[in-house]
């Protein structure tokens, strides 16, 4: 089943989450979501999708990415599940690429970003995970948890290169295959 991804101006999107409980976690209902969850961001299409853009203010976002490319650093990331997570950034490196989300369609800004981070929290078992990553993943990461804290991209990003994805694709050549998002 396909959920429907929430646009900018739901206040879903402007709220914190909630920490998920490993009950929660470990039930089926949570199961069925995250797969409906997965069948929505693959649909849209997306590299990650956020509890909140699907309208629940939980704190577990679903991840993708099946693109290569070594102008952006990214690599494939198989499926996966982040539950309450908690976001360092490591070192000081930072990169700048146009970002978009899909509870903003149809445009584009560039979004400076931690070259790599890590990230701990709980895989769909409720099992602890530590995720270290750099270039796209790492992005994709910070996007995701920044939606599990109320904020967007738009909140990071330098205002004058907003514009519509088609645009950006025009600015910096290819855009990605999926948008970034989250």
């Amino acid at each position: 089943m396909l959920l429907k991804i929430v646009q900018v101006g739901d206040p879903v999107l402007r709220d914190r989450t909630r920490m998920v409980s490993r009950e929660e976690v470990q039930s089926p209902k949570f199961e069925q979501i995250l797969e409906w969850m997965r069948e929505t961001m693959r649909d849209a299409p997306g590299v990650g999708l956020a509890a909140p853009q699907v309208g629940l203010p939980l704190r577990f976002a679903v991840i993708e990415d099946n693109v290569e490319s070594d102008q952006t650093e990214r690599k494939p990331v198989p499926f996966h599940v982040i539950v309450n997570p908690i976001l360092t950034m490591v070192g000081t490196g930072q990169v700048e690429h146009y970002e978009g989300c899909l509870s903003i369609e149809g445009f584009q800004a560039k979004v400076r970003r931690a070259q790599a981070v890590r990230v701990e929290g709980w895989d769909h078992h409720g099992d602890a995970v530590t995720i270290d990553a750099a270039g796209w993943y790492a992005r994709i990461l910070q996007h995701e948890v920044d939606h599990l804290d109320g904020m967007l991209y738009i909140d990071h990003m330098d205002p004058r290169t907003f514009t519509t994805t088609r645009n950006a694709g025009l600015a910096a050549g290819p855009s990605p295959s999926r948008s970034l998002s989250p």
